[in-house]
């Protein structure tokens, strides 16, 4: 595609190519988000970047310690390969993310930033399964939280909480989440609908005007069935949102918000599009518990006629005789 349909939309932007919300222009972003760039970041980095990326990520303290040409000598690059990969991951050059990398391995050595857990082997024990779960769970969602552009976040709010309608669009584990999102916004009492079939979620978008919105959930971004709708919503001149892993991704040409998620680091027994939904979830929540704060007075009456509607059908029952 030659030209970017959506130029003028650029909430989120800094935030997504590794700039710091609220941050100055130019400022040093903060280091603790750096392994859930790496991670987001990879599918789309040429095979040199990526090793020059990751070998930061692995050893920030090392790393912090070597010039320009001695990394590019211990990854076997070049020291403009080094300093593209630098600027990829939003410092405006090597010295700053030096000085990045200094931070984040202070914060280690502190116990702030817990070491990575090593993948899950298909003999693990249990016990050991569990704490590695654990540990890449709890770090997927301080990563996503740390890198959460809270400037989209507060935009992609205030178009659900005055949307006429809105369309969820998601496939496979992606439209688990959908649908966890359209029962929350239900409650609520907004309408909101989840697709996870491609025709009928065309279908849908065709009906979008402005003053809809429409949220495409895809870790990919790539996904053509939650693409296609999207686009679609984005012509019809609706607010479309994207929850997305990968923040250059198609996806994002057509939508007006960017909410980037982090994933836990991918597995042969643990795919990146499962890990995924983990963050995909936290950010659910954030937009819906900020969305019930926005409508409060319509919300909270709703949300309760639903719970004392629902009520008779949590408790138990007698078996038939």
């Amino acid at each position: 595609m030659s030209e970017d349909p959506k130029e003028t939309f650029s909430v989120g932007a800094g935030a997504l190519a590794g700039a710091v919300p609220g941050a100055a222009p130019g400022a040093v972003p903060d280091a603790i988000p750096l392994r859930a760039r790496v991670r987001s970041l990879g599918p789309s980095m040429t095979r040199s970047v990526q090793a020059v990326a990751e070998t930061v990520a692995a050893d920030p303290a090392g790393c912090s310690r070597l010039t320009v040409s001695a990394l590019a000598t211990r990854t076997g690059t070049s020291e403009a390969t080094v300093v593209r990969t630098a600027r990829l991951l939003g410092y405006p050059g090597y010295r700053d993310l030096r000085l990045a990398l200094a931070a984040l391995a202070g914060q280690q050595d502190s116990g702030a930033a817990p070491a990575v857990t090593a993948d899950i082997a298909v003999d693990d024990p249990l016990a050991d399964v569990v704490a590695k779960l654990a540990h890449e769970e709890a770090q997927t969602l301080a990563d996503t939280a740390a890198g959460l552009d809270l400037t989209a976040l507060g935009a992609a709010v205030t178009a659900l909480a005055g949307a006429r309608r809105i369309d969820i669009y998601g496939v496979g584990a992606s439209a688990l989440v959908g649908q966890d999102l359209a029962q929350k916004l239900l409650r609520i009492g907004l309408v909101a609908q989840a697709h996870a079939d491609p025709h009928l979620a065309v279908t849908g978008a065709v009906q979008l005007r402005p003053g809809d919105a429409a949220v495409a959930i895809t870790h990919s971004g790539s996904t053509g069935d939650v693409i296609d709708p999207l686009r679609t919503a984005f012509e019809r001149g609706a607010t479309t949102i994207a929850l997305t892993g990968r923040p250059n991704a198609p996806v994002t040409h057509y939508a007006d918000l960017v909410l980037a998620t982090s994933a836990a680091r991918e597995t042969r027994l643990r795919p990146a599009a499962m890990s995924s939904r983990t963050s995909q979830l936290l950010v659910v929540d954030c937009l819906f518990v900020a969305v019930a704060q926005r409508t409060y007075e319509t919300a909270a009456p709703a949300l309760a006629a639903s719970y004392e509607a629902l009520a008779p059908r949590r408790s138990a029952r007698s078996p038939r005789p």
